[in-house]
């Protein structure tokens, strides 16, 4: 948690540091949908889904160049990650289990953004730093035995003991800025840790001990007018 802390107060540095230093700052909206789905080494990865959530949040941009080409944009994002469980059953001799149903990691992502506005065409990368809020896992499993079938679901889970709610990680970018402040960008981020802390293979039967969050995001924003 130290470490995490440290490393988020080290990108709001260079942020603050680099907006002072600005020709302008401008204040601005993002909405969007995140399509995203697990990365690393995933064991039955097939069983996998990809799923699409919704991200937005507020954004500052700064003008380093003083003509707009080069800028700095710290972004403060609730971003809703996570996997659909493609309906699979495991047959364990007389027993078959079935799993179906999807998973939300509610995060909130702080990504710092080095952008370049090539006369409206966006090029945009930097890291990020992500703090998991809340898990809504919405995992359905039935299972069978001898012709008897007990059905279970998981709505909200408040126990986020196997998880590391603090990860780092990159986001990378291309987009089109309109000159009234409004854009077009999509997006890829990706986590440098996994984030199953080391357990007994108890979470979803140990395959995403290795996995890290992976998502494509399409999102609109708006810059507000300087005054």
């Amino acid at each position: 948690m130290k470490k995490a802390v440290i490393a988020l107060a080290s990108l709001l540095s260079v942020a603050t540091i680099s907006a002072s230093r600005a020709q302008g700052v401008r204040l601005g909206l993002r909405a969007g949908a995140n399509y995203s789905n697990l990365a690393g080494d995933v064991q039955n990865e097939s069983t996998y889904n990809n799923k699409i959530g919704f991200l937005g949040g507020v954004m500052l941009n700064a003008d380093l160049s003083g003509d707009g080409f080069l800028s700095v944009q710290p972004e403060i994002l609730f971003s809703q990650k996570g996997f659909e469980n493609k309906p699979t059953e495991y047959k364990f001799l007389a027993a078959t289990q079935k799993r179906e149903g999807k998973v939300n990691y509610n995060y909130l992502d702080v990504p710092v953004f080095f952008k370049i506005n090539a006369g409206g065409l966006i090029l945009e990368a930097g890291p990020q730093y992500s703090y998991l809020l809340s898990v809504k896992d919405e995992t359905t499993v039935t299972n069978s035995l001898a012709g008897s079938t007990s059905t279970s679901t998981t709505h909200d889970q408040k126990d986020l003991s196997k998880l590391n709610r603090n990860e780092l990680g990159y986001a990378v970018g291309v987009g089109y800025q309109a000159e009234n402040g409004v854009s077009l960008n999509l997006r890829y981020t990706g986590g440098f840790s996994d984030f199953v802390k080391s357990d007994d293979g108890s979470y979803f039967n140990g395959d995403l001990s290795k996995a890290r969050n992976s998502a494509f995001q399409l999102s609109l924003g708006y810059l507000l007018p300087n005054k």
